[in-house]
């Protein structure tokens, strides 16, 4: 028997809603034992994939397997999978100890394994002191690490998160980051959604940006990066700039691409600083407003790929 390479397999999956393509023939695999990032800005399709692929929503078409079965198998996927939604999914009435052992009791375990699990799991999220406190107390970190400790209570192969983070403070925010490497250095499979930069290039193994239903580019965090040179420059212009002017610019030595979004410039180069002097030779005088100049990341790669920032439109 061939070992299981894969823990989520996805095979030209479409979803529309009320005739409007929310998921356009999405293709990819993820890796067992990764952390996989689907980044990506709010309406993009992320939701709705994930839906798809914890089998809470059914595909117009197209393929998805999850932990070696189809996500038509409802159940056997079910068994297989934690998940964490955006929305919380507490009951407030409980206490910590008893969310969890609500959950455990979902999934079949006798008492003497859920009480060890149960111990385990609120110590791993750091709640161990907080087990016998009503969930209505706790601020959203602790919230958020608690769900995460219910996910992965049955001990899933594959955890899905959908945007894990959303709301938290930066500590709350680190403190996630820091329970989601510890279950992948313990062998679960993490495919987590996310429109934070900074959580992608921190934590995820591989990224599939994602924008309007489809994924764009795949690849490692350094893969992505390496594709758009050295240095990024951005030129805030006061106007528009003008076709020859762009023209100009791509014409270069070191000049690798050009985005234009609006009045801002973003350019792709080797060698900025030597690039940065003949900008000012190109515009009229007074049209350059400010210049900024940095390493690229995956905030870069967006643009490059899309023509916008994942914040915008």
């Amino acid at each position: 028997m061939v070992a299981q390479m894969h823990s989520v397999i996805v095979e030209n999956v479409e979803k529309s809603y009320d005739g409007v393509k929310a998921v356009k023939g999405v293709s990819f695999r993820v890796r067992k034992g990764e952390i996989f990032g689907l980044l990506g800005p709010n309406g993009a399709g992320k939701t709705t994939l994930t839906s798809i692929l914890t089998t809470l929503l059914k595909a117009d078409s197209g393929y998805a397997e999850v932990a070696g079965f189809s996500v038509e198998e409802k159940l056997r996927v079910r068994e297989r999978i934690g998940v964490v939604f955006q929305e919380p999914a507490l009951d407030t009435r409980l206490t910590a100890r008893e969310n969890l052992e609500f959950h455990a009791m979902l999934y079949g375990m006798p008492k003497s394994v859920r009480t060890e699990r149960i111990e385990r799991s609120l110590e791993l999220v750091g709640l161990k002191d907080w087990a016998d406190t009503l969930v209505e107390k706790f601020s959203g970190g602790m919230k958020r690490r608690l769900e995460m400790a219910r996910a992965f209570i049955h001990q899933p192969e594959v955890l899905f998160l959908d945007e894990p983070t959303l709301g938290l403070d930066v500590q709350a925010r680190r403190s996630i980051w820091e329970y989601v490497r510890m279950l992948r250095d313990e062998g679960v499979t993490i495919f987590m959604t996310t429109h934070y930069i900074e959580e992608a290039e921190k934590l995820c193994d591989t990224v599939a940006i994602m924008d309007r239903g489809k994924i764009v580019r795949i690849g490692s965090v350094d893969e992505l990066k390496r594709e758009l040179g050295e240095d990024t420059i951005y030129v805030e212009l006061s106007e528009k700039p003008e076709d020859r002017e762009i023209e100009q610019v791509k014409e270069i030595d070191g000049v690798k691409d050009v985005v234009v979004s609006d009045t801002t410039l973003m350019i792709l180069a080797s060698n900025g600083d030597r690039i940065v002097p003949r900008l000012f030779s190109i515009f009229s005088e007074g049209k350059v407003k400010a210049v900024s100049m940095k390493t690229p990341d995956l905030e870069d790669v967006f643009v490059r790929l899309t023509g916008r920032r994942i914040g915008g439109s």
